[in-house]
């Protein structure tokens, strides 16, 4: 399998279970074109893995408190690919509030007959946690286990933001 989908233009996100930014369940499923028109970051996680926890969610609030008001947009993706009976849909609410992070969480498992959720197919991603990052043409620029944030903020010239580890 070939991994991330590196500069080709992002598909349209097919999850279709979604809570807000303040937890409540949205009347539609998020869409790219309900993003902001700047960059999107995505994060896919899942409950129980560790490196989520670790470094993932550490990493996308010190990137979403540092870029939410300078045009960046921001999701989170549960891809239930494993441990279906652990990483469920109440755990979308769980970590928005644990980790303060005011942005929707959606909760992609595989449709039937399906091994994997339909984020991981489309944008081929390897697992959890997962940062994908989408330019504002609507070209994926990164999509990996890792997102440096330092030299991702660096690789933007945000030369006005304060540069610290997460």
């Amino acid at each position: 399998m070939n991994f991330g989908q590196l500069r080709n233009t992002a598909p349209e996100l097919r999850v279709n279970d979604w809570i807000d930014a303040d937890g409540k369940p949205m009347d539609k499923p998020l869409r790219l074109s309900d993003m902001k028109d700047g960059y999107k970051i995505i994060y896919c996680f899942q409950h129980w893995c560790p490196g989520c926890h670790s470094r993932g969610f550490p990493t996308l609030r010190f990137l979403h408190d540092k870029l939410k008001d300078k045009g960046f947009d921001f999701a989170v993706i549960q891809t239930v690919f494993e441990g279906a009976e652990t990483n469920t849909r109440d755990k979308l609410r769980i970590n928005q509030e644990q980790y303060g992070l005011k942005m929707p969480f959606g909760h992609d498992t595989p449709p039937a007959g399906e091994r994997y959720p339909t984020f991981m197919e489309d944008y081929r991603s390897g697992g959890t946690p997962w940062f994908t990052v989408i330019d504002p043409e609507g070209n994926v620029v990164h999509a990996d286990f890792r997102l440096d944030p330092q030299r991702f903020l660096a690789a933007l010239g945000a030369d006005d933001v304060e540069l610290k580890r997460a």
